[in-house]
């Protein structure tokens, strides 16, 4: 590869890198500094409640957005406002004090950087791959494998932060981080962000452009089979990770092992989408998706059973393995099969139900707790990855599942 194309390749995913590191860090450190701010833990599930809403909505509209503009200046301008929202909280105590109504204000703001940056960085995969000569699966994977490294490396780098640092510290770090993001997809080439065909075409009203992007989706079998199932996988781990798996370790007393379940889960998905990324075209889509299945559904299965600790480390590696490839092959074939010109609007209607469906999952766990076991809790969330996927395989949304070649449209 030209030592151009291989700069290129590295900003991409060194940008797509530290945006995730920045939101890492903020996931962990935010609750924390509410709860020594405000004293309440009412006010850190406030904090979560009222920025929920705000991020669904952010992230359909971001999507018309990113489809008018180049994506390339979509993407910096989301990480723009991630920084800004997070270096605002400082500046803030600063000068007025910090109280629940900043950081909700805040969190709101920072909502207009984070869910479409996240579509924004994957719509410009694809164009990373045409310009590079990379092939779409090797990029998806590589990014893939990083998208696991910040889930172990940004929550243990807020440990740390939080621990030898005071919080102003901590929060210029973390608004850094998206800064740096920013910087680097800025040093992207001018023009590779550019829809083709686009240019002087005429424009509509945001909802009209929104319905064109969500009828897109449920036109289409394959997108709308693939997108349901991708966030039914998020429901039934959000339960999991987010309600069984703290419950069941309090009440084996032993809490201290809950840390332990996301790292053998980052761990398998770094397996995962780095044996994907190395050898992604040597075997038919249709053989891993069947693969990621059967992993994904048995680390399901092995997390629910809550028969030991062992037990239910194997399973979340078997899981965050599946979980990877699934996702990987899934994001490749919405990629190769969108046309360029309403990618962010498609992809932006998964994003933006993908932030509801962890705290769908716990909050589903949470009856089925409440009423009856964590075991029972457990299944029931398996339980529903495994109605999604079966009603996915009946619609034959997944028939034809072979890599396609990118449309005229898409170039």
């Amino acid at each position: 590869m030209p030592l151009k194309h291989f700069l290129v390749a590295t900003a991409y995913l060194s940008s797509h890198l530290l945006s995730l590191l920045g939101n890492g860090i903020a996931a962990v450190a935010l609750p924390l500094i509410v709860l020594q701010t405000t004293g309440s833990p009412l006010g850190m599930a406030s904090l979560a409640t009222a920025t929920a809403v705000p991020a669904v909505l952010v992230g359909l509209l971001g999507g018309v957005v990113i489809d008018r503009i180049d994506r390339r200046t979509a993407s910096v301008a989301s990480d723009v406002i991630s920084a800004a929202s997070i270096a605002a909280l400082p500046l803030v105590d600063l000068v007025w004090g910090l109280n629940l109504g900043w950081f909700i204000a805040l969190g709101i703001l920072g909502s207009f950087g984070d869910v479409p940056g996240m579509t924004a960085r994957e719509v410009l995969a694809p164009m990373v791959a045409r310009h590079t000569g990379l092939d779409l699966a090797r990029v998806v994977g590589l990014r893939q494998t990083l998208t696991s490294a910040a889930l172990v490396v940004g929550p243990a780098a807020a440990g740390v932060l939080l621990a030898v640092l005071d919080t102003t510290s901590v929060l210029w770090i973390t608004a850094a981080t998206s800064a740096a993001a920013a910087l680097l997809t800025r040093m992207l080439p001018r023009g590779l962000g550019e829809v083709q065909g686009t240019t002087g075409a005429p424009r509509r009203s945001v909802v009209r452009e929104l319905g064109e992007g969500m009828a897109v989706v449920v036109r289409s079998r394959f997108l709308l089979g693939t997108s349901v199932l991708v966030v039914g996988l998020a429901v039934a781990i959000g339960g999991l990770q987010g309600l069984v798996m703290p419950l069941y370790f309090d009440l084996i007393d032993r809490p201290d092992l809950l840390g332990l379940v996301l790292t053998a889960l980052a761990a398998g998905m770094l397996g995962g989408a780095a044996l994907y990324s190395g050898i992604g075209r040597r075997l038919s889509a249709r053989v891993w998706l069947a693969s990621g299945f059967a992993v994904t559904t048995a680390g399901f299965l092995m997390m629910a059973s809550l028969l030991g600790p062992a037990v239910v480390f194997a399973g979340a590696a078997a899981l965050g393995a599946g979980n990877a490839v699934v996702g990987a092959v899934i994001g490749v074939l919405q990629l190769e099969r969108t046309e360029a010109a309403v990618l962010g609007r498609v992809l932006s209607v998964k994003t933006a139900f993908l932030m509801v469906a962890a705290p769908a999952g716990i909050g589903l766990a949470g009856v089925v707790a409440e009423y009856g076991s964590p075991v029972l809790a457990g299944f029931g969330v398996a339980g529903v990855w495994i109605l999604v996927l079966l009603a996915v395989i009946a619609s034959r949304a997944l028939r034809d599942v072979e890599s396609k070649e990118p449309t005229d449209a898409q170039q």
